[in-house]
């Protein structure tokens, strides 16, 4: 069978897509685990944002796909339904098979006869399977994770057991598959790589826990040397470590990092979501290992400075001192990081419900001091997730315009701000501290920066224009023109 695989074109609003164009690790290992027989085309669209309808015209013309498959989050659904539209005119016969985050945790808004196929959770070995069942022509009621179409109905089977990563069972990805080029960090080829699964803690917003339990697998690492050695074949001078949570055993990364050096593959530059309690408690041995290995960037999953905010988060467990039941860790884990010559990339979440504008400014004045890059997003109702309910519960959910649920657009008011507000505060703030990490990106990446600096400034400041510069226009007409600017962004399609 002929198959092909897309990413949504929507993009986070973080960094410009010209910068960092990440590839989507779920295709490829989807792809890495069909039977080698099939034929399979990976295209991520975030490579073509502009040419989306073409490009998808095109693989369709030129892959005659037999089964396509889209991975997609909440935020993409409107795109991703106008795709499906694309592809039930150019290529009818082909089935459409659904998965990622959207689907797994709200497979309702897809039983509309958009999907043919519902993957929920885990995709490797469910899409596999399904693949096996459409080739000999049988129904595919054994799949475990899957929903199906049977006629005008919808059927579910039970749900496929998360995997064992200690096994061999999940193969290395198909990088090879890919048909689209120009994934980058700041000018240098990236890939992605994972190196387990899973957490353990329950945070509230968290997709992750909701879409697979709480738990933790970790793969061999001699399958984790033999993938970071394919991204670098493949043209990888850049890796972006996925795991939901790798510091959750310290020992084992600490060793994973010795296996790099020894392995010879601390010559690529890593980035690297870590947990602040472990950082803290563990960032004297830790941080110089990490960066021995090539470590440069890490994501600090801050979520906020107060504690009242932590609670309602459920993030208190992971961001305190270990031994003792108080004491926000960030500080110290912020100071092992950038001690040992990495970058600290700060995760924060603003517009909790019992957020001011004096806690708003706290958790902002914290950032600007401690933060080389900030990655702040406002409270999110994804599907399924705890913290969702307890927004709708209390009545604090204004948006529902789901192509708007992503991360930096505020959906939700908090009891004293409006969300308007709440997004104007952090937008305020945010660009400044942006601005403040330039300088180190351009001795990072001098002749990429000196190509596209001007590009990244404008991304940075879209709304300014000259006379917002010399102050005849209110930072008020200028983020009324971001969002209008950011609403125009959103049209892929």
């Amino acid at each position: 069978m002929n198959v092909l695989l897309l990413s949504m074109p929507d993009s986070f609003e973080h960094m410009p897509s010209l910068a960092i164009r990440m590839p989507n690790g779920g295709l490829a290992s989807i792809a890495g685990n069909l039977d080698p027989h099939h034929h399979v085309a990976i295209a991520d669209l975030v490579l073509v944002q502009r040419e989306v309808r073409a490009t998808v015209e095109r693989l369709l013309r030129e892959e005659a796909p037999d089964v396509v498959g889209l991975s997609v989050m909440t935020f993409q659904r409107r795109t991703a339904k106008k795709i499906i539209d694309m592809v039930r005119a150019g290529r009818p016969q082909a089935r459409v098979v659904v998965g990622g985050y959207d689907p797994s945790l709200a497979p309702e808004a897809w039983k509309d006869g958009s999907a043919d196929f519902i993957v929920r959770g885990e995709g490797d070995l469910t899409f596999r399977e399904l693949a096996r069942a459409l080739e000999e022509g049988r129904r595919p009621e054994t799949v475990a994770g899957l929903v199906w179409r049977d006629g005008d109905n919808y059927r579910e089977n039970p749900p496929r057991p998360v995997s064992r990563l200690e096994s061999d069972q999940i193969r290395l990805p198909n990088r090879k598959a890919r048909v689209l080029r120009g994934y980058t960090l700041l000018g240098r080829p990236v890939d992605v790589v994972e190196t387990s699964r899973g957490c353990t803690f329950d945070c509230s917003f968290c997709s992750i826990i909701e879409m697979r339990g709480r738990n933790f697998h970790t793969y061999d690492f001699s399958r984790v040397i033999a993938d970071i050695r394919d991204a670098k074949a493949h043209g990888a001078k850049a890796i972006f470590v996925v795991d939901d949570n790798i510091t959750l055993d310290v020992k084992r990364f600490e060793a994973l990092c010795q296996a790099m050096v020894d392995a010879g593959l601390h010559d690529l530059e890593y980035l690297v979501q870590a947990m602040t309690s472990s950082m803290a408690a563990a960032g004297e041995t830790l941080a110089p290992k990490m960066r021995q290995a090539g470590f440069r960037y890490v994501f600090l999953g801050i979520e906020n400075v107060l504690d009242d905010d932590l609670e309602f988060l459920r993030a208190r467990a992971k961001n305190k001192e270990r031994g003792s039941g108080t004491g926000n860790a960030t500080l110290r884990a912020v100071e092992h990081v950038r001690k040992n010559g990495m970058y600290v990339v700060g995760g924060l979440i603003l517009g909790n419900p019992g957020d001011t504008p004096d806690s708003l400014e706290a958790n902002l004045a914290f950032a600007r001091r401690h933060v080389d890059w900030p990655y702040i997003q406002h409270p999110t109702p994804y599907p399924g997730t705890p913290m969702t309910l307890d927004l709708k519960k209390r009545g604090l959910v204004i948006n529902d315009r789901l192509e708007e649920y992503d991360g930096t657009t505020a959906v939700v008011r908090s009891e004293y701000l409006e969300a308007e507000e709440i997004e104007f505060l952090r937008w305020r703030s945010d660009r400044w501290m942006k601005l403040r990490h330039f300088p180190t990106a351009v001795l990072h990446s001098p002749l990429w920066a000196l190509r596209h600096g001007h590009e990244m400034l404008a991304h940075t400041f879209r709304g300014s224009t000259w006379r917002s510069a010399i102050g005849l226009e209110s930072e008020r007409q200028v983020f009324a023109r971001y969002r209008e600017r950011r609403q125009a962004e959103r049209e892929y399609v």
